[in-house]
């Protein structure tokens, strides 16, 4: 099976390496040509456009920003539309919102093609470590037909229900780790006012029901105020935004998500947008 992947970003390109470490055939297509260049290497086929290499894969992948980069890709101008054929499967692995899922599903249909939206949680080092988490949307039996593909990227692949189920799922998990990096930034600062260490509280409380992983992956980070990023701020602000007009769509109560979003934006247009998430820790200092 043929596969081309478009979007070699900070998550796209290590998932890319993982297809064609495992034997694939792989295309590719990006932007910045720094990452075309490594995969390249590695034994990746380089092409000019998205059109092009939906006209020689089976299965497109796309990794990508957000709800347009994504209808730019696959509906614009040398897009994959443009090159796709009857019996095709494009597979979107960006976080976007459910609605624009189901609009490019309905375009890909009328070609003949099939489409799944697979967004990931694991961050950086998921991607880099083939330890995802994925959550796909789509056809039962067209994720059977993939799903030996995701598995190269993933360990915990689950079909979670039709197109744009899949990003309403990660919405889900974005809503939930941002509630709790905002309740262990709240805590560890009430702690540190306290006398208490971040460090010290981890180890007391971890093994209990407040542990989490946001707990066991975030603490030190916030112990030192140093917030290099696994997971960019302005990422989940993105993935916040969705999560909110879909429950405006939806009249769906997400009050909460709201808020955690407020100050979201406001550290962001501080300057740190480019900071780990967990950097919502600023807040309380």
């Amino acid at each position: 099976m043929k596969i081309g992947f478009i979007g070699l970003g900070i998550m796209g390109k290590p998932m890319a390496i993982h297809l064609v470490n495992a034997g694939y055939s792989v295309s590719v297509y990006n932007r910045s040509q720094a990452a075309v260049t490594e995969l390249v290497r590695l034994g990746a086929v380089p092409f000019g456009s998205s059109k092009e290499v939906a006209e020689v894969s089976d299965v497109i992948i796309t990794m990508l920003p957000d709800s347009p980069e994504v209808e730019e890709v696959v509906l614009g101008p040398s897009g994959v539309l443009e090159g796709i054929s009857a019996g095709k499967i494009v597979i979107d692995m960006s976080s976007i919102s459910p609605s624009t899922s189901q609009m490019i599903a309905a375009r890909l249909t009328e070609r003949g093609a099939y489409f799944l939206d697979a967004p990931v949680s694991g961050g950086e080092i998921g991607a880099i470590e083939a330890k995802l988490a994925i959550m796909v949307g789509g056809p039962e039996s067209v994720f059977d037909r993939v799903k030996p593909i995701l598995d190269k990227m993933g360990t915990s692949i689950t079909r979670v229900g039709e197109v744009g189920a899949g990003n309403t799922v990660k919405l889900i998990n974005q809503m939930i780790v941002a509630m709790n990096i905002a309740a262990l930034s709240e805590a560890m600062a009430f702690g540190v006012k306290a006398g208490v260490a971040p460090a010290t509280v981890y180890e007391a409380i971890r093994g209990g029901l407040a542990g989490s992983r946001v707990m066991e992956t975030k603490t030190n980070g916030i112990a030192s105020e140093t917030f290099k990023p696994g997971f960019r701020m302005e990422l989940h602000v993105k993935d916040l935004r969705n999560a909110v007009a879909a429950g405006m769509e939806l009249e769906a109560n997400v009050k909460f998500t709201r808020e955690v979003l407020t100050i979201f934006e406001q550290l962001a247009e501080q300057g740190y947008s480019k900071e780990d998430h967990s950097a919502f820790y600023r807040f309380y200092k």
